[in-house]
This record gives C-alpha cells, sequence and structure tokens, in this order.
C-alpha cells in the first residue's frame, strides 16, 4: 500500500514535496499540543494555529506551553519543522525566478487563444508589434526567433518564444492551432532567394498544423510568390517591390515624394479597410465612390478574387461578392 503513494509521492515537483512534509509537521505537532496541553490549547485549531506561529518563528505568544512535555513538543517542532517551513519557501522563490526566466528566454509555452503570431525578429516585425500594441490592446501577441536571447518588450501582452518556426514543437509551444492570424517576415540573416525558401518552409509548417489559420508572408523575390501562395499563403507581401516603387519614384519625380511616402505609411491597419461590396451590386464605381463620400470614406480600389484593381477605368461595375478598399476617415 505505502509503495505505490511513496513513488507517486518522490515523483512530485520539489516545492510540492517540501510543502506536503512542512503540512503534515505543522499538524502533527499542533495534535500532540492538543493531546499534551487540553488546558492550553482548548482545541486543535488552535494547537494548529501555535504550531504555525512557531515553526514560522513569529510566535504572538497567544498560546504557551507551561508543561514539561509540551515545552519539549515545541522545541522539536522549531528544531525539525522550521527548517522544512524555511525550505519551502526558499523553494518557491526559487520555482517563481525560474519561471520569469524562462518566460523571458521564450521557454514557456502560450496556452491562450486569439492571438497574433510575428515570425522573425527585425524593423519590421517591431514596428507591426508596436502597431498592433496600439490597435489591438487587449490582443496577445507571439514572437517566434531563435537569434533573440530574451523578449525585447516589456508589455505583458507580447509573448516570447525562442527557436526555429519551422518546427511543430515551436509552433506547439505557440499553440498555433488557436492562433488568429501569423505574421511570417523575411530573415534578415540570409540573402533573399534562402530567405524566401525559409518562409515558405515555415509556411508549410504552419498550415500543416493548422490550414485554417490566416497566414500573410513577406517574400523577397518574385518567382517565390507563386510558391508561396501554393504553399497556402492568404496574403503575400513583396516588400522589394514597395520599397523600389518608392525609390523609382524619387528618381523620376522632379520635385519631393514625400506625399507619397506618407500615403504608403498609412497602410497600417487603422486608415485603409476592406468592406464588403454586397450592398453595392450592380452599381458603378463612381456610384459606389459617391456614397461612401458621403459617409466620409474614399473608394480606392476592388479586391476581386485574387486580383486587386486600383481605380478601375470607367465604367465598372461592382459585383456582390467583390471588396472594396476604402481609405476611411480619420476619428
Amino acid at each position: 500500500m505505502l509503495h505505490p503513494f511513496f513513488s507517486r509521492f518522490i515523483r512530485m515537483p520539489f516545492f510540492l514535496r517540501i510543502f506536503i512534509i512542512a503540512l503534515v509537521f505543522i499538524v502533527g505537532f499542533g495534535f500532540l499540543a492538543y493531546i499534551f496541553e487540553p488546558e492550553t490549547f482548548p482545541n486543535l485549531f488552535d494547537g494548529i494555529w501555535w504550531a504555525i506561529m512557531t515553526v514560522s518563528t513569529v510566535g504572538y505568544g497567544d498560546f504557551v506551553p507551561t508543561t514539561t512535555l509540551g515545552k519539549i513538543t515545541g522545541m522539536v517542532l522549531v528544531l525539525s519543522g522550521a527548517g522544512f517551513v524555511s525550505s519551502y519557501f526558499v523553494t518557491l522563490a526559487a520555482a517563481t525566478v525560474k519561471r520569469q526566466n524562462n518566460l523571458l528566454e521564450g521557454k514557456v509555452m502560450f496556452k491562450g487563444t486569439d492571438h497574433y503570431i510575428i515570425v522573425g525578429w527585425n524593423e519590421r516585425a517591431r514596428a507591426i508589434i508596436d502597431k498592433l500594441l496600439t490597435d489591438k490592446k487587449e490582443s496577445s501577441i507571439i514572437l517566434i526567433d531563435q537569434s533573440l536571447e530574451t523578449n525585447p518588450f516589456v508589455d505583458y501582452h507580447v509573448h516570447f518564444i525562442k527557436g526555429r518556426a519551422n518546427t511543430d514543437e515551436i509552433l506547439i509551444k505557440a499553440n498555433v492551432y488557436e492562433a488568429k492570424k501569423i505574421m511570417i517576415t523575411a530573415d534578415q540573416n540570409l540573402d533573399e532567394l534562402h530567405a524566401d525558401m525559409n518562409t515558405i518552409i515555415t509556411l508549410l509548417a504552419i498550415k500543416g498544423l493548422n490550414p485554417n489559420v490566416i497566414c500573410v508572408v513577406e517574400i523577397l523575390t518574385e518567382e517565390q510568390v507563386a510558391n508561396a501562395k501554393r504553399a497556402g499563403a492568404d496574403e503575400v507581401i513583396q516588400s522589394n517591390i514597395i520599397s523600389g516603387s518608392v525609390m523609382t519614384n524619387c528618381l523620376h519625380s522632379t520635385g519631393s515624394v514625400d506625399a507619397l511616402i506618407f500615403l504608403l505609411e498609412q497602410f497600417d491597419g487603422t486608415r485603409f479597410v476592406f468592406r464588403s461590396a454586397s450592398s453595392y451590386d450592380g452599381k458603378t464605381f463612381v456610384e459606389t465612390n459617391q456614397s461612401l463620400l458621403d459617409e466620409g470614406a474614399l473608394l480606392f480600389g476592388i479586391k476581386r478574387g485574387a486580383d486587386t484593381i486600383v481605380n478601375p477605368p470607367h465604367p465598372f461595375k461592382i459585383k456582390g461578392n467583390d471588396m472594396l478598399l476604402v481609405v476611411d476617415s480619420p476619428e
């Protein structure tokens, strides 16, 4: 009968075993005090209260043994039980510090839901997380990266996991099964082709575990865009094309392109939004734009299937399953 109990006891966490031993000492010696000195300790609770105060070296003095046997009981309790109690608190403090260090170093599994996962650490990832912390104040953000030593954010909404995001172990730690959206940034430590290959492998690993999660990926080379879409990317961001377009405009423009750069900066998820076109089915682009202008918004373009059409030629009719790319008015 005792062997299974001891087997389970030995497998318990160390601090839990120390706590159980200390608890047994406290209850046991409280019972002995109640038995040896019923006049001083009229009930068991008073005996346990005295044992706790004694073993913790607080000693209020409201209960004091008067008999020799009671005093010996108190002496044995202090000499034996105080060590276990002290060990318990020291172990508990050490476990708390270790847990905090593991959390900071990206070793702790995330157990929340409806969170955003950002893969890779660079200035783009920093900007994305900063924006999410501003716009999605109650949402949890998971940062996965193998180059960082500790979490670069002090905000408790950002949970860091150290490791390669193309392995099941790390993705499970990030609870990819219940993630809301995932953004995979290009690895800045690799050349463009290898960075794209790493991104696609990571995307395949994610979609293999959770085919339904929305994945936005950053692709650097044009020839890998098709492969990213085949791998299951819901959105592909070609950052090189965007930055190249701005630089080309700088070369060809006779004046400043600050306005263009400012326009691109507005693509931060707060001004440019997609709206359903179901209520504008059959209307022209101009008519739809006029209706939106009355609401203080501006129709920028149409997303039809995999194609995005900006300022289509007149006449262009809206279909009910289109998505409207709209510039909302500032709040």
